[in-house]
Formats: C-alpha cells, sequence, structure tokens
C-alpha cells in the first residue's frame, strides 16, 4: 500500500502543476485537434488483485513498479486506438506464511480502443478503454530456502481482457500529462504454474496497473 501512497502523490503533484502551466502558456496559438498521434511515458505500479494457490498452498504475490510506454493513433478527435506497454518488467515477490518461496517477473502489453470525452483542447480530458492483453512471464525461480527450492518453476503467459480509466491534463496543444488505472483480468481459464513439469495450480494474478505519465501529440 505505500507504493500505491507514493503513486498518489505523484498524481496529485502532476494534476496541480499542469493547469498552471496550460494557463501559462499564451504564446501558443496551435490547437490540439487534428493531430493523429500521440506518445506516453511513464511509470505505473502493478498490484495482483488474486492470490493463486501453489501445490495446495495459498500464496501472495506482491506488487511492483516498472517504466510503460504507449503509442496512439486517433481516428478521431475523440476515438483512439492504443498500444501500451511496460518498458521493463515488474519483478514480483511470491510469499506464503512462513516467507517468500519464489520470484517471478512480468512483462504486460496490451491493445485497445479508447474514448476521449470532451474537445481536444479542453484542459481535462477524461478517457475510457476496452482491449486486450498478455503478459509475458519469465525469470521464474525457487528461493533457495522455502519450501520450493530445488524446484523448476514454470508460469505460462495470461491473456484477457483490459479496461481503462484515466484522465489526460493539456499543459499546451502538444505536451499533456497522463494519470490511468488498468485492470487486467484473464479470461484464458488462467495460466498454468508447473514444478519440475507438473501442473501445481493456476496463477491468476489479474492486476490493477496504477500510471502517470507526460505524453506528446503531433
Amino acid at each position: 500500500m505505500m507504493r500505491f501512497s507514493r503513486m498518489t502523490l505523484a498524481l496529485l503533484a502532476t494534476l496541480a502543476v499542469a493547469p498552471a502551466a496550460f494557463a501559462q502558456d499564451t504564446g501558443n496559438t496551435g490547437t490540439a485537434s487534428g493531430k493523429r498521434f500521440a506518445v506516453v511515458g511513464g511509470y505505473a505500479l502493478s498490484e495482483p488483485t488474486s492470490n493463486p494457490s501453489i501445490a495446495g498452498t495459498r500464496t501472495q504475490v506482491d506488487g511492483d513498479g516498472a517504466a510503460t510506454l504507449s503509442a496512439s493513433w486517433y481516428v478521431t478527435d475523440n476515438i483512439a486506438v492504443e498500444a501500451w506497454g511496460a518498458a521493463d518488467k515488474f519483478g514480483h515477490r511470491v510469499n506464503t506464511a512462513n516467507g517468500k518461496v519464489a520470484s517471478v517477473d512480468t512483462q504486460p502489453y496490451a491493445l485497445s480502443g479508447q474514448y476521449h470525452f470532451r474537445q481536444a483542447d479542453s484542459l481535462v480530458r477524461p478517457f475510457v478503454g476496452l482491449g486486450y492483453y498478455e503478459a509475458n512471464t519469465d525469470g521464474e525461480k525457487a528461493e533457495p530456502s522455502g519450501a520450493l527450492a530445488g524446484q523448476r518453476i514454470g508460469v505460462e503467459t495470461a491473456k484477457g481482457a483490459m479496461a481503462t480509466a484515466g484522465v489526460d491534463v493539456n499543459i499546451n496543444p502538444t505536451w499533456f500529462a497522463r494519470a490511468d488505472v488498468r485492470y487486467m483480468q484473464d479470461t484464458t481459464g488462467q495460466p498454468n504454474v508447473a514444478l519440475d513439469g507438473v501442473n501445481a495450480g493456476k496463477a491468476e494474478l489479474n492486476p490493477v496497473v496504477l500510471g502517470v505519465g507526460l505524453g506528446a501529440r503531433f
């Protein structure tokens, strides 16, 4: 929860500064309307909402932060297609009541359609989206002193639907600040977890990803 508290402070600071920057940009007479492409670089925290059971033992999977990138094509000023993904891996600790037993890395990417409310030059523009994601999984490693020590761990790729809600705050016709939240729901029956090649459970994480970023449109 402390990671989300820091993210909340960063979000509030971004939303507080951006309107002032927009108001001071009196020399720019351009418009955001008609610009068809946008890119956003940011940082996000991924927090699993489900705790999988492995070999009959309930686990708790910690969240982590990573850099993110997105590129959008605006079909109109209000409708966009976005390609989004983590530029780095989210590292997750897998814990049981007796402590850490393993670690695993995930790197999600997604394609979604979005609807952006209000006019392109509005100071604040909320948006929503729905799409499809996959989360590559690698770096599975058992803790040497944990209950899974010495076993080879394998986790399948998670796939499913992703819902997005967010807000853009225009700084000027080119630059904008963004905050968004994404929920990823595995809809393929949950990826299998294997220990030494034998199925031992399901890796149902269904993470919530909270992000902030800075974007440019052109």
